[in-house]
């Protein structure tokens, strides 16, 4: 199939014996090399036939779409409104509604000249800063009362250079405070940031045609969905489509956040997950290897970001990371150690541990099987091997040996569960069904495939809890989903992430296209896109939802559906789920863990709202100082509550601290774990028909 779209676009573009060009801009920079050639207008031909015929909403390519394109593009390039003049956009605005028909006929200029601005504007202004900082870091005055705007996103565009090297001024000045109260000296703040301005015109320089190409050819795929991206040549044979580290790395998936490169999710078992050190949408700002000196990776793209991370297996990097709790006005960093090594199928593996639990004056147990990931041993199972390894078949073990210790009922957790097999996902939800479909898959032609469970009978029958949350994504939000449709198990936790899309990788003739041709659909007919699984009881969020997951990322699909699968029944839930909540809503109200995230949630909430920050060093001071505070007195109340010993000042591995289980806790004391075996008990208790035989 793959080789077939992608000939097929091709076959379409060979005729072309001249292909057109726009006119050259007059103005000469020292960016004239940066031209789009023959190669390139081909695969961008090839690009606009395959979203035409293939995606999955064969959205039209016109005015509407040119407009989205060029707001793309502008945002791209320059997301903080921090290069561009309002003259550069008056001038660029000539191409607005005309790059449909620009793309259709192969003429990639326009694209080419908006880019070649932006490094000419680039250079200006990193050229500005580092005359600024050649003025003396130690020469600025912060005792002046000013604000920096940090959330320029829908700033107006500067009017002139003038208003440029204000603003440019400012975001100096606001570098070298935030190093000054991290604590560092002068000298060393010089040195840093004038090295940083220096790497970034080194690589400036360094841009080739095919990283224009590959900017502007995403600035318009990525207007059908953001997992509709195009991979030059280099970066498709160097990493997989998704910046995923999980091999020979430090498993984590990575993008690009303005300057930054921001972590995404982290991949079970792996080593970023299992340091404890690193949460999703913390910023990485510098990498060393091993005992190296720390590079400042500011500004860098996030291939050559990966590049640095990636290693041989067995060797250290050194991450330096801004922690995603901290508010805008804190760039405070901590230094992560990881050995880098592939992710092992046996780590991801199923586990089990039995949760003891006083409920009603009455000692229950009740079986707990962690889910990291749904994996399969293909090749095992491809070699015919009886013992291959595979999420059900481990399940299945993990439940015969908690029936066995008679435990009274069970809790799933997915928690962080990014997915993986769909098929596996299909057998899991096989063992708690009678018979029936799993999921829907529905094409760009509107086709629907019904994946399904064709055993009968169900292999567990007792009480069903399935604990998810915001990184419960693709594979987890499947089985979740069907286990929610046919009734079988309260779903407890947050809103799952809402990946419920398809892509496939379509070569061309430079490069590839990853195109989405299909959408996942529960058995109910429910999109799991965009809205994910909503649980029957919704747990406080640990982090928030709007950096995270699928609603987060612009022109993301939405959510829809269409003709369930299955005929729906009397749901035996929805009768006690009033007096679930009420219950769950007493309990909660004065846990200290709940409390606590509930607490801290909002608090960061606020922090991340504020738009401005002082740059007069005595406010700002104090009001880290004051923010800091707030997050001590957080961390107390939850340990008073818990009769632990106060802290004095707030460590930085607490801040971050979710709770959750470590290795030297019990399951009792993970809070969300805890609260979802009360609430399968409470259900047990006013349901007692579904008890155990």
């Amino acid at each position: 199939m793959k080789r077939s779209l992608a000939s097929t676009a091709l076959a379409l573009v060979l005729g072309f014996s001249a292909l057109p060009l726009a006119a050259k801009t007059t103005i000469a920079t020292s960016w004239d090399y940066l031209q789009p050639d023959r190669e390139q207008v081909i695969a961008s031909l090839n690009v606009v036939e395959l979203l035409r015929r293939h995606h999955y909403n064969k959205p039209p390519l016109n005015d509407e779409r040119s407009i989205q394109i060029y707001d793309n593009y502008l945002k791209l390039l320059d997301p903080s409104r921090s290069y561009f003049t309002a003259a550069d956009i008056a001038e660029f605005n000539q191409w607005r509604s005309k790059f449909d028909d620009l793309l259709k006929s192969g003429d990639l200029e326009p694209g080419f000249t908006i880019y070649r601005r932006h490094l000419t504007r680039m250079e200006e202004r990193l050229n500005y800063a580092l005359a600024e900082l050649g003025k003396g870091v130690d020469k600025i005055d912060f005792t002046v009362d000013e604000q920096l705007q940090v959330d320029r996103e829908k700033a107006p565009w500067a009017k002139d250079r003038a208003e440029l090297d204000e603003l440019w001024r400012k975001r100096v000045k606001d570098e070298v405070l935030r190093l000054k109260i991290a604590g560092k000296e002068t000298k060393d703040i010089q040195e840093l940031l004038t090295k940083r301005y220096k790497n970034q015109l080194a690589r400036l320089k360094q841009t080739r045609g095919e990283d224009v190409f590959q900017a502007y050819i995403n600035a318009f795929a990525t207007t059908y969905d953001p997992h509709t991206t195009y991979l030059s040549p280099d970066n498709a044979e160097n990493f997989d489509i998704n910046m995923s580290l999980s091999l020979e790395g430090i498993g984590a998936v990575l993008q690009s956040d303005n300057e930054h490169v921001k972590v995404v999710r982290l991949v079970p078992a792996g080593p970023a997950e299992k340091s404890k050190q690193i949460a999703p949408a913390d910023k990485i700002v510098g990498v060393a290897q091993g005992n190296d000196e720390m590079v400042d990776v500011i500004g860098w793209r996030l291939d050559e970001v990966v590049k640095l991370i990636r290693g041989p297996k067995g060797s250290t990097v050194r991450l330096e990371v801004i922690p995603a709790s901290n508010p805008p006005s804190d760039q405070t960093s901590k230094v992560v150690t990881i050995t880098r090594e592939a992710v092992k199928l046996e780590e991801q593996a199923a586990k089990k541990k039995v949760l003891d639990l006083k409920h009603d004056g009455r000692d229950y147990k009740l079986g707990v099987i962690e889910l990291p990931a749904f994996y399969l041993d293909f090749k095992a199972f491809r070699a015919g091997d009886p013992n291959y390894k595979s999420t059900t078949r481990d399940v299945k073990r993990l439940l015969d040996e908690l029936q066995a210790e008679k435990v009274d009922g069970v809790v799933i957790d997915l928690r962080n569960n990014g997915g993986g097999s769909l098929q596996e996902a299909t057998e899991l939800t096989s063992l708690f069904i009678e018979q029936g479909p799993t999921v829907l898959v529905r094409n760009a032609d509107g086709r629907v495939d019904v994946l399904a469970d064709e055993n009968k009978g169900v292999y567990y029958t007792g009480p069903l809890a399935v604990l998810v949350n915001r990184l419960s994504a693709s594979a987890s939000e499947i089985f979740a989903g069907a286990m929610q449709d046919y009734h079988r198990a309260l779903i407890l936790g947050g809103q799952t992430f809402g990946k419920g899309t398809v892509q496939t990788i379509q070569p061309l003739n430079h490069g590839e296209l990853k195109l989405t041709l299909a959408k996942f659909y529960r058995v109910s007919g429910q999109s799991t896109q965009h809205q994910g699984v909503i649980p029957d009881i919704t747990y406080p969020d640990v982090m928030d939802t709007k950096d995270i997951g699928e609603s987060a990322l612009p022109a993301a699909l939405p959510w829809d559906s269409i003709r369930p699968a299955i005929t729906p029944e009397l749901d035996p839930i929805k009768p006690f789920l009033t007096e679930l909540k009420t219950r769950h809503d007493l309990r909660t109200a004065k846990d200290p863990d709940f409390v606590f995230t509930r607490d801290r949630l909002t608090l960061a909430k606020k922090l991340m709202a504020e738009t401005t920050v002082s740059l007069n060093e005595q406010t700002r001071r104090a009001r880290q100082a004051e923010v800091e505070a707030k997050q001590l007195a957080l961390e107390n109340n939850r340990r008073q509550a818990k009769g632990e010993e106060p802290l004095k000042e707030l460590e930085k591995e607490d801040e971050d601290a979710l709770p959750v289980a470590d290795e030297k806790s019990t399951p009792e004391d993970d809070a969300y774990l805890a609260e979802s075996g009360r609430i399968l008990l409470d259900y047990l208790g006013l349901n007692p028909s579904l008890a155990l035989h």
